[in-house]
């Protein structure tokens, strides 16, 4: 008899969930708020099941509860459900304010780092328009100009230079639950790991968000 493969992809798991239990889980659509203390009924549903970890059970739980989507579903008087689809208990107005809080607090994070990326390259663009301007109607305004921007250029180096250089992680040294740096676009952003799959790792933004990047990307 040959034995089944463990399910490790979180996404994978999440899909498994839905597919055995349609009452409850959902990958497209309306979400249902789960019933607290879920895990422990989906554990023993499971117990025989080889292919799902407790472990990665647990993780893949903690993804579908902090997501945005499901986030907005927790409403006061709306029904919890348990593994059946049955309603179980309506969501009080405390644990309707805490989804309420984290979320926004998870979509400003996300949203103001956008509009600073957005302004400063709005502010790059008005200064550089305006020393174009200064240097058309006076070479020598144009060579203050240039003298600044070596000055300042130099004082960036320095500055770079001061910082710490990134580490590198090694695979034998993570683990979910990490607290790391990852490399997105020209800035390092610090984050905590929630699956490792061979080189592809997830892990979890400040902000909230949840994304898919490579162990090469992984910094401490």
């Amino acid at each position: 008899m040959e034995t089944e493969i463990k399910r490790t992809s979180t996404k994978d798991i999440i899909a498994y969930l839905a597919e055995k239990f349609p009452e409850c889980f959902s990958i497209k659509g309306p979400v249902k708020p789960l019933k607290i203390g879920i895990f422990q009924d989906l554990a023993a549903k499971l117990n025989d099941d080889e292919t799902v970890s407790k472990t990665r059970l647990r993780q893949a739980l903690r993804h579908y509860t902090s997501s945005w989507r499901y986030l907005k579903t927790i409403k006061l008087g709306t029904s919890r459900v348990d593994v059946d689809g049955n309603d179980v208990a309506e969501i009080d107005a405390e644990q309707a304010a805490y989804a309420s809080k984290t979320l926004k607090e998870s979509q400003e994070k996300f949203g103001n780092k956008k509009a600073t990326d957005s302004e400063g390259k709005k502010s790059y663009k008005g200064k550089q328009g305006s020393t174009d301007a200064a240097s058309a109607k006076s070479a020598d305004k144009k060579s203050d100009a240039a003298k600044f921007k070596s000055v300042k250029s130099a004082s960036k180096t320095a500055v770079k230079k001061a910082v710490a250089p990134l580490k590198p992680v090694e695979s034998a040294t993570i683990k979910v639950g990490s607290s790391i740096r990852v490399q997105l676009g020209n800035s390092p952003m610090k984050a905590t790991i929630t699956e490792i799959s061979g080189k592809d790792v997830s892990v979890q933004l400040d902000s909230g968000m949840i994304i898919k990047t490579q162990l090469k990307n992984i910094y401490i």
